[in-house]
């Protein structure tokens, strides 16, 4: 059962692009002592159907910056063959404390950063082009 309840929390997260995948990750290897590369593994493959449904209702919802996709997805397609055969070479642990200092550097930037609207808005009304 809490693995279902698990399943349908980082499923709801990561159609939102909130980090379902974080939280599987986690959850795996602490709770459930999964080794990290498995965790990954299963974390790839969890999201696969995911994503393809969040893609299609996105993409219905005009969410979809088209051009950057088509701009990023050759590096992504690379990035993704080294980083598996990475992840093959490196040793568990190792793996895990740096998926940790990842996770840590991403978490700190998110939390000291001002948001994009927020800037986005303050430009706005310095420029006076803001309708009150």
């Amino acid at each position: 059962m809490t693995e279902a309840i698990v399943g349908f929390l980082t499923g709801v997260l990561a159609s939102m692009g909130l980090g379902g995948g974080f939280i599987l990750v986690v959850w795996l290897t602490l709770f459930a002592g999964t080794e990290q590369r498995i965790a990954q593994v299963i974390t790839l493959l969890f999201f696969l159907p995911i994503a393809l449904i969040a893609l299609i209702m996105h993409l219905k919802s005009g969410l979809v910056n088209k051009a950057l996709v088509k701009k990023c997805i050759f590096g992504g397609v690379v990035g993704a063959v080294l980083g598996t055969i990475g992840s093959q070479i490196i040793a568990n642990d190792m793996l895990r404390k740096l998926y940790a200092l990842f996770l840590l550097a991403f978490g700190l930037r998110e939390l000291f950063s001002k948001s994009r609207e927020n800037e986005d808005n303050n430009r706005k009304r310095v420029s006076g082009s803001e309708n009150t």
